[in-house]
């Protein structure tokens, strides 16, 4: 089972999901995500989070409201790995005119998230605390950053995620022991659904080259994909995937046939050689797995 840990914040800024404590992979231990006092205060107000043991009151609705979110431009996320990948959301922040959205102790954030709803959610990222820009005396344009470290992942993690976003005005109280009487909060859930992928790889060789017109060629190659749990690639198995090929002359690639990825993920096919060009690969993608194309690979046929 996950646990929502508390942690302090650092700088007086969100603390990041990258400063969790790292996933058991190995040893099948349940993991432990890092959560700010802002999250906290935002799950608390259904009364769903740890943090409520610790804390007396109830927070109070906030006057604020999100629209416009938009989560890595629209675009599916793939992790690899070993790269963080830093996600960047925006959204507009419409308050009240005594809302102090500039406040040291104001938090707006995205929470990325695996699960049923933002209140039970199995896995999730937060953002960092959003800059906003003020557009008027009620409304706000606000970036962020969510920042993914693929050691938090485990493979189990890939597929449909969501998104919401929440505001947190902790009003002088301190956010690591608050009165949550006197703390309001926001939440929109959810905002956006997107998929957590599996960061692939594609490999091509063709031979022989040089090769005469009318003989055969061998085209090889691999296709792999990040496995959170060990992290390593490992090959995609019984994966359909096609062959292309590209004229010298050409900037188009035409679909010569369709295979299949071995237990090991490798694939390996024939072809007649016919004019200089280039073969590639290329995969289609899945729900847990990025499309990806192959470099071609140029043959010189004689």
């Amino acid at each position: 089972m996950r646990i929502r840990a508390t942690v302090a914040a650092v700088s007086g800024a969100l603390a990041l999901s990258a400063l969790a404590l790292p996933a058991a992979h190995a040893d099948g231990q349940a993991r432990v995500a890092a959560e700010s006092p802002a999250s906290k205060a935002a799950h608390s107000l259904q009364h769903k989070s740890a943090y409520t043991a610790t804390v007396s009151g109830t927070p109070y609705v906030l006057d604020a409201s999100f629209s416009g979110v938009k989560v890595n431009n629209g675009k599916d996320i793939a992790v690899g790995t070993t790269n963080i990948v830093k996600v960047p959301v925006s959204f507009t922040l419409t308050h009240a005119g005594d809302v102090n959205i500039h406040a040291s102790d104001f938090f707006a954030a995205v929470e990325l998230y695996r699960g049923a709803s933002f209140e039970d959610s199995n896995w999730s990222f937060d953002s960092d605390n959003a800059k906003c820009t003020d557009s008027s005396a009620t409304v706000a344009s606000c970036k962020a950053t969510v920042a993914i470290d693929p050691i938090e992942l485990l493979n189990e993690d890939a597929g449909s995620w969501k998104a919401a976003a929440f505001a947190v005005a902790f009003n002088g109280e301190d956010p690591e022991n608050p009165n949550l009487d006197n703390v309001g909060v926001a939440v929109k859930d959810p905002t956006n659904s997107f998929k957590l992928q599996r960061y692939s790889k594609l490999t091509v060789n063709a031979s022989p080259e040089p090769v005469k017109k009318g003989r055969t060629i061998t085209v090889t190659g691999k296709l792999s994909r990040a496995n959170w749990d060990d992290s390593t690639y490992r090959g995609y198995t019984g994966q359909a995937v096609k062959l292309q090929f590209r004229k010298k002359s050409s900037s188009t690639y035409t679909t010569l046939k369709t295979i299949k990825t071995d237990s090991t993920g490798n694939l390996k096919t024939t072809t007649t050689a016919t004019v200089d060009g280039y073969f590639r690969y290329s995969f289609a993608g899945t729900t847990t797995t990025p499309a990806v194309n192959a470099t071609g690979d140029f043959v010189d046929v004689q």
